[in-house]
This record gives C-alpha cells, structure tokens and sequence, in this order.
C-alpha cells in the first residue's frame, strides 16, 4: 500500500504529532494527499519545551491546525513509578486521552508516526498502540526511518535531519521515581549543551550526578570543552561524568 492509497481510504483523521521527523513527515503526506486532517500535541513533564516549539512551526509551516492538549502525565501512578513497563503505561494514558479528544472532535481514526523500521516486538508502547486501534500509516506503507528523512528532505521539511529525541523520562533510570524536579535538570542540563554547540547527546540521571552520553565525533569535544560543560553543569548535579562508549548517532549524514 501507498501513502496515498492510505489516505484515499481515510480521508478524515486526527495525528498525534510530537514535532519529531517522523509525525512531521505524516502531517505532511496526509495533506499532500488530501486527507482532512488535525493535529493534536499533547503537552507532558516528559515532553522538554523545543519539542513544542518545533511541532507549532512546522503545523504552521503546513498550514495544518494543531491543538495543544496538557495532561499530568506524573499524575499517572504507574508511569511516575518508573517501573520496567511505564512506557505501556504511559503510552495508553496519552493516546487514551488523545482519543477522547480526537472523538469530540469528531474523528473516529487516530493516527500516528510510528515508521517500519520500529521494532514492534512486544515493546510495552507498541502495545498501547495496538489495543487503542491507532492507525501507524509508515508502518503500514513499509516506509522506514532511512526513507522518511530522504522524502522529508525532498519535501523541504525541517525536519528531515532533526535527531531522535525520546522523552525525558527515559534520563531516569528504571526503577527510580519520576519527580517534576529530576525532569527538570535532564531539560536544562541538555539545553545547556546544546548552547554549548552539541547535538545528538543524551544526559543521564543517576545518584552520583550526570552521565553524559556523547557520539563519537563530538567526544573529544566534551574533552576539550570540560570547563565549559563544568559551569554549565555542576550547578544542576554533584558530579559530572563523560561516558566513554560511544553513542550511535541517530542521523546518518548523507
């Protein structure tokens, strides 16, 4: 099947849109192919504020109508707990949510961006998908992760070369609960370094301070730039801490 098959046979739809490049690119097609479609962000502590921004300018960019749904996601006992399945957790309390809207609303589908290189296994968020009757159309198509940038590219979306960014709950190590205060580090922390110029990182919270995870290009950098990572970081953290395995990059240049 064709994404315009798709959206030939669901005209009508409300998305799940995270600002990211696979929802971005779904927006997109579903447009291009005539699909009446709504955006919907639904506004977390797990979601840092860029993510936002980015989803508002591109719907902007679009022309596509996107509205703002805030939900305490921490409210959600069993996602706080941080256990090994809060993503299961998490996932059926958002898209639940999203789905109560989208039907006042009066769309009967929901759609997301899940693309067909994600692993669908069993994993605890795929699940959630699966029992709501979300709808992954780039899945569906057999669109993977390597087609979406090059078709977003082409398409003139920004984008198209933005890095994976999970939630910020994925900075707390399983099993530790989830606080407003430790989300609120990760964010600054990891805006704090990307002022410093990297990209493509991650910040990982634990009981001693910070792990900071980098790609292997930008590791001597970190190195380098230590004092200036220092001043930025160890006001948020006791301790500051380089891992030195290298994280895989999450955008392949071309």
């Amino acid at each position: 099947m064709t994404l315009e098959t798709f959206f030939r046979e669901v005209p009508r739809a409300a998305v799940a849109f995270s600002g990211g490049t696979d929802s971005a690119f779904l927006l997109w097609a579903a447009k291009k192919y005539g699909c009446q479609i709504q955006a919907y962000y639904i506004h977390t502590a797990f979601q840092p504020e860029f993510e936002l921004e980015d989803a508002r300018r591109l719907a902007g960019e679009l022309d596509i109508p996107m509205q703002v749904i805030d939900m305490d996601i921490l409210g959600v006992q069993q996602a706080a707990e941080n256990g090994p399945r809060r993503c299961y957790y998490c996932k059926r309390a958002l898209f639940t949510r999203l789905k109560e809207q989208a039907a006042e609303d009066g769309y009967t589908v929901l759609l997301d961006g899940t693309n067909a290189s994600d692993d669908a296994g069993d994993r605890p968020g795929m699940r959630a998908l699966r029992e709501l009757q979300v709808r992954s159309p780039l899945r569906e198509c057999g669109i993977t992760k390597d087609r979406v940038r090059s078709l977003s590219r082409e398409a003139g979306l920004f984008t198209w070369e933005k890095p994976a960014y999970a939630c910020l709950a994925t900075r707390i190590p399983t099993g530790t609960k989830i606080t407003r205060g430790d989300l609120q580090r990760a964010e600054q922390a990891e805006m704090a370094l990307m002022a410093l110029g990297f990209q493509d990182f991650r910040v990982r919270l634990s009981r001693e301070g910070a792990r900071l995870q980098m790609t292997g290009d930008q590791m001597s950098l970190a190195v380098e730039r230590r004092n200036d990572i220092m001043q930025a970081l160890k006001p948020l953290f006791p301790a500051v801490f380089l891992d030195l395995e290298e994280r895989s990059p999450s955008v392949q240049r071309r």
